[in-house]
């Protein structure tokens, strides 16, 4: 059975299971306010900690929780095959992903960073159909354009608002997402078989050694005796709450209500950032972001429903 194919029977089945559906839904929403806060956290810890230092340390934390809850779990573990398929996809989603997310929140403002990553949905989409899983309307087309539109109205005001600079951070963000959508194609299979705790687990691990390694000169220049316990409380919330909560949320619903359907609850993730940015670090939103918000959210919406 095909990618598509394994969404459609998951989302067909919705109105047979209501109830599970809602609860579903609802810890969706957790999910987008958790990494919508996330990005916040993750601008205030970069900028008192190198940002390949800072994701090494989050990253750990997160898999070691992940590691503990995956080998004490009940139930049949995943398979050496499928571990080495998830090890190998985290190397994408997580190592090379983060590196990217990560030193592109230093490079740009939150808002702006969470209305690109708000663009993934229409990203997995192309890449679904390049790789001949999806058989795209016209209406789906026009809205995935219209979305990719809004992210060249964010980065176009950026280069009027704030220069060259912080748009090499929204590139750096772009090209996380384009990881993110092959990440997310080639992982649907597996959640078919592999429980989302080990998904969660095997992907991180994977994607947390070759990050840490990388990260080794940045550790080493850390002074520990200037880290602040509020740092140490965004590490905390960056690996627990993001890397471990969120994700076990966002596993568990593409596996029970398609890839489809949870995407869109990440259409909440940029409203969630663009507020908690305005009332934590003081970045006012600009108009660009407001009408870069309105055409991705609108496009979106259009490739969607």
């Amino acid at each position: 059975m095909g990618y598509l194919s394994q969404v459609t029977t998951a989302e067909h089945a919705l109105p047979h299971a209501r109830p599970a559906s809602r609860a579903t839904e609802l810890s969706l929403v957790l999910m987008a306010t958790i990494w919508g806060i996330n990005v916040s956290v993750v601008k205030y810890g970069t900028q008192v900690m190198e940002p390949l230092a800072y994701n090494a340390l989050r990253m750990t934390l997160g898999c070691a929780v992940l590691m503990t809850l995956a080998l004490t779990r009940a139930g049949q573990r995943a398979s050496n095959a499928d571990r080495w398929r998830l090890m190998a996809l985290g190397v994408l989603g997580h190592c090379i992903y983060q590196v990217l997310f990560i030193s592109g929140i230093a490079r740009t403002r939150a808002g702006t960073a969470s209305l690109v990553v708000a663009a993934s949905p229409a990203v997995v989409a192309l890449v679904a159909r390049a790789f001949g899983h999806e058989k795209l309307p016209m209406r789906a087309i026009a809205g995935i354009a219209l979305s990719i539109s809004g992210v060249f109205l964010v980065l176009g005001g950026t280069i009027q608002a704030e220069g060259a600079s912080h748009l090499v951070g929204d590139l750096m963000i772009l090209c996380a997402v384009v990881c993110w959508a092959f990440y997310t194609a080639g992982l649907v299979p597996l959640t078919q078989r592999v429980d989302a705790v080990r998904v969660a687990a095997w992907t991180l691990l994977g994607g947390t050694i070759p990050l840490v390694a990388i990260a080794s000169p940045a550790l080493t220049r850390v002074d520990w005796s200037l880290i602040t316990p509020l740092t140490w409380a965004s590490i905390g919330y960056s690996g627990i709450m993001a890397m471990v909560v969120a994700y076990l949320l966002w596993y568990r619903g593409v596996h029970r209500i398609g890839a489809t359907r949870t995407s869109l609850f990440g259409n909440l993730q940029p409203v969630v950032a663009v507020l908690v940015a305005w009332i934590a670090l003081g970045e006012i939103p600009t108009v660009w972001q407001g009408a870069g918000a309105a055409t991705v959210i609108g496009g979106l919406y259009l490739s969607r429903s």
